[in-house]
This record gives C-alpha cells, sequence and structure tokens, in this order.
C-alpha cells in the first residue's frame, strides 16, 4: 500500500483522479484504527461506547493523555481521531497539527463542551466539529463528512 503522499504522483502516472485512489485505499480490508483523546475518564468511557456502537468493525482506542495518543499514532496508522480540544494543560487544536504531520491522512474531528471554539477548530485541517455528549447520529453524520472515507463495517461511512 502506497502513503499518502505517493498516491496523486501515481494518479498523475496513471491519468486518474486521486480522490478516486484515496477512496480504493479507504475500501482496503485494513480495519480502521480509531482513536478518541479526552482528559475527562467519564466522557471518554462513555464516547468509546459511542463509537463501538456506530462502528463495530474499528479497532477504538481511548487515551487521557495527548503523548499516549502520539506515540500510538507514531506506531500505527489512525483513520480517524476524536479529539476533545481542551486537554488540560495541552491542547487538541496542537494535537490535531501533530497528528497531521505523522499522517496528513488522518480524519480529525473535534468533540467539546464548548461550542465557542468552532471557528477556533475549523483554522486547523479538521473534517468536523462535535458538540458533547456524543451520539451516535452524531458520529454518523461526521463519517459522511471526513475528508478521507473508510468502510466502519457498521451502519456508519
Amino acid at each position: 500500500m502506497p502513503d499518502a503522499a505517493m498516491i496523486p504522483r501515481i494518479a498523475k502516472c496513471l491519468n486518474v483522479d486521486a480522490g478516486r485512489l484515496f477512496h480504493l485505499a479507504a475500501e482496503s480490508d485494513e480495519i480502521p484504527n480509531v482513536i478518541m483523546v479526552d482528559d475527562n475518564e467519564v466522557i471518554l468511557s462513555h464516547s468509546l461506547n459511542v463509537l463501538g456502537e456506530v462502528m463495530p468493525d474499528a479497532a477504538i482506542t481511548g487515551f487521557i493523555w495527548p503523548a499516549e495518543a502520539i506515540e500510538y499514532a507514531k506506531m500505527n496508522r489512525v483513520t480517524l481521531a476524536v479529539l476533545d480540544i481542551e486537554l488540560g494543560t495541552a491542547s487538541g487544536l496542537e494535537l490535531c497539527h501533530t497528528l497531521h504531520e505523522i499522517n496528513p491522512c488522518t480524519n480529525i474531528v473535534f468533540l467539546t463542551a464548548y461550542p465557542d471554539y468552532a471557528l477556533d477548530a475549523w483554522k486547523t485541517e479538521a473534517n468536523g466539529f462535535m458538540v458533547k455528549p456524543l451520539t451516535p447520529e452524531d458520529v454518523r453524520k461526521q463519517l459522511t463528512k471526513l475528508r478521507y472515507p473508510f468502510l466502519t463495517g457498521g451502519t456508519g461511512a
């Protein structure tokens, strides 16, 4: 499987749309790797259950500490990252940038209790924004808007 930077080059050589190649790559038999980062354990636990309901065939991992999520992303290709914006002393906005440095094709969706952050979130590479508490309907809606869609094996994208 070529890395994300090679797909546009391959598309140009084959005279096909790069988006189509990205879509085909997303349809591979690889299990989607989904991470959730929230410093509130109760919210994290609830949100992981919701994500599991919507994406039963995805590998879903939760993190309280952004540094652990970064290390995980360095070792695993993350398909979707659901990030809280306020992570204690850390920033979900900065985490978004770091995850995109690791893999530019990671879909990022912010989840926050503060809708006022929406404008800041849209200044990042994020695909979406949801307000807490997370619901299956919100997740399904966001999955249809991802820049790099993937198969969830459930009732999602």
